[in-house]
Parts: C-alpha cells; sequence; structure tokens
C-alpha cells in the first residue's frame, strides 16, 4: 500500500511539472512574438538623398510628394499620397491618373510649393527634388522629415528607387522596375533589325522649338530599347533649345515623334503647325515617307514617370512593332 500511495504522489508531482513546463514554453513563446512584433514597429531606416541624410522611425502613412513624376513613382507602388503637386496639365491632374488623386489635396506646383498647405495636412515625409525646392528644403524639414532627389533629368529610375525607399517599400518598387524592364526586352526581341531605325524627337512649345537629345525622359526610354538616334541627337545631352528653322535638317531619321506643349493659349499648337507645314521641314525624308507621328508631351515629357513610361512603351509598339 505504502508503494501504491507513493506512485501516486509521484505522479501528481510529474503532472504538476509538465504543466508548469507547459504553461512556461506558452508563456516564453507569446513574450518572444511581442518582442518580434515590437522590433518590427520600432524598426527605423536611414534614407540618403540629395540633401543629407534622413531618419524615419517606421513606414509613413500620410506622404506629400512635390514632383510628378514622383507621384506616379508612389502610386506604381499602391500609395496614394495625401498631398501633391498639380500636374503641369489637366484639371488638376495628368488624365491617365486622374482616377487615383481623387482625394489628394494640391499643395502648388513643382516650382512654386505652398508650404501652408502641406504643414496643415500634418504628413510624416516630404518627398521633393533639391533642382526644383532647394531653397525651401529647411521649411520642409521642419514640418516632417523630407527626402530631396537631385535632379528631373535624364534616367528616371533612379529618382523611383530613392522614393521606394524613403516609403519603406523597396520590394514593392523592385518589381514594378523589373514589370517594366521586362516590357522594353519584350520590344527589343519584337523590334529585331528595325532597332537600327534612327528616331528623332521634338517638341513644340510657345516661342520654344526642341530637338530632343538621349539625357531626357524619351531619350533615355529609347536608349534603354536600343532604338537609334539621328547624329544629330546621339548626344550625351538634355537637348538643343530654341532651334530656328535652319536647323530642320537636323529633325531627319527613319521615324519622326513630335508632341506639343500646349498651356490653353493655342500658341503651342500654332508654332506646331507652322514647322510641320514648312516646305523645309515637308522636303525631310522622314515626312516624304510619311513616319511622321504626333504623340502625348504629357507621356512622351512632361509626366516623367513609370506609369508615362509605360504608356510611352504602348506607343513604341503601336508605330514601330507592327
Amino acid at each position: 500500500m505504502k508503494f501504491k500511495s507513493l506512485l501516486a504522489i509521484l505522479s501528481v508531482f510529474t503532472i504538476l511539472f509538465l504543466a508548469a513546463c507547459g504553461n512556461n514554453s506558452e508563456q516564453d513563446e507569446k513574450a518572444d512574438k511581442e518582442k518580434e512584433g515590437t522590433k518590427t514597429e520600432d524598426t527605423g531606416y536611414t534614407v540618403e538623398h540629395a540633401m543629407g541624410t534622413t531618419e524615419l522611425d517606421k513606414a509613413p502613412e500620410k506622404v506629400v510628394i512635390l514632383t510628378n513624376e514622383g507621384t506616379e513613382a508612389l502610386l506604381s507602388m499602391g500609395v496614394t499620397p495625401v498631398g501633391a503637386v498639380q500636374s503641369w496639365t489637366g484639371d488638376p491632374w495628368y488624365d491617365h491618373i486622374a482616377d487615383d488623386m481623387k482625394d489628394v489635396q494640391i499643395v502648388g506646383t513643382e516650382s512654386e510649393v505652398n508650404v501652408e498647405a502641406i504643414a496643415a495636412l500634418q504628413p510624416d515625409l516630404i518627398i521633393g527634388n533639391k533642382m526644383r525646392q532647394e531653397k525651401i528644403f529647411d521649411q520642409l524639414n521642419d514640418i516632417a522629415p523630407t527626402v530631396f532627389a537631385e535632379t528631373l533629368r535624364g534616367d528616371w529610375k533612379e529618382n523611383f528607387e530613392l522614393y521606394a525607399k524613403a516609403i519603406n517599400k523597396e520590394e514593392e518598387g523592385k518589381k514594378v522596375l523589373a514589370d517594366y524592364d521586362s516590357r522594353i526586352e519584350e520590344i527589343k526581341t519584337s523590334l529585331g533589325d528595325k532597332l537600327d531605325q534612327e528616331v528623332s524627337i521634338v517638341r513644340f512649345m510657345a516661342g520654344d522649338v526642341r530637338i530632343y537629345h538621349k539625357d531626357s525622359f524619351s531619350g533615355v526610354i529609347l536608349d534603354q530599347i536600343g532604338l537609334a538616334r539621328p547624329e544629330s541627337q546621339n548626344v550625351d545631352d538634355f537637348a538643343e533649345k530654341n532651334a530656328t528653322k535652319e536647323r530642320i535638317p537636323a529633325m531627319d531619321g527613319d521615324v519622326l515623334f513630335y508632341f506639343t506643349y500646349e498651356t490653353g493659349d493655342g500658341e503651342a499648337n500654332k508654332l506646331a503647325k507652322e514647322w510641320i507645314e514648312d516646305p523645309l521641314f515637308k522636303n525631310l525624308k522622314v515626312a516624304q515617307e510619311g513616319n511622321v507621328h504626333e504623340v502625348s508631351d504629357t507621356i512622351w515629357n512632361t509626366a516623367g514617370g513609370v506609369i508615362a513610361a509605360n504608356l510611352l512603351l504602348d506607343d513604341i509598339e503601336k508605330y514601330l512593332v507592327k
């Protein structure tokens, strides 16, 4: 009997011991999860940019963006800004992004930012551009952590990667760029020998005609595709500005795309019509062969973002991939 009693007591102690261990394991696991959760929420990150270094405690929830191409970058990564500078054309947004910008507050333009309007939105991140807004960086940085890209010309992907880092969505950003690069490769394959075509780019503005070179939004995209450019345009800078009609021969090529920046007074469209109908222009090989195409200024130049870049690729497929 004594032996049986001893076994009973030992069994009780064993059960109590195992139960205590189980509770401790559950508590330890719960504590570990709580620590991991706290670590995820509190993890900050650092962004190197044109004006220095910015520390962010967490991914921002209310972002103000001060460039048009930046707006497209955010939208492509699933982020709708609380405030944005209005589009250069449109009322107030470009047609191709208007549906996604219905609830976004206007905070001025790229060249004239409304600092008070930004402050009223109480953002936790402001993204701008040194080329446009360097003078007001300190004012903006007093409102919220502020990140600036260096410039708006050249390879738009560099700015895109900075924006992805700033909003803590680098993986999403990589996917957007990978999908874009995949389209480029498909177009290259489809074009084949047509990559040797010399593609000319011309822009008409009120009082200014420009012949675009390689370091422009459309020029960078054509270069990535591998399309040839006329010799006078195969230059690593932005554009030849204020071209005179004597420079019309420099516009020749196998294909010519032109776009017009019209502000509403009709002057740019009038200028474009005058040049396109000029005998010197009509005498160009590209004109005589019927390879002159008018395209959207917004898509080929002004918007300057990833959404516009994909729409530009649509035009390339439409006019060159047949």
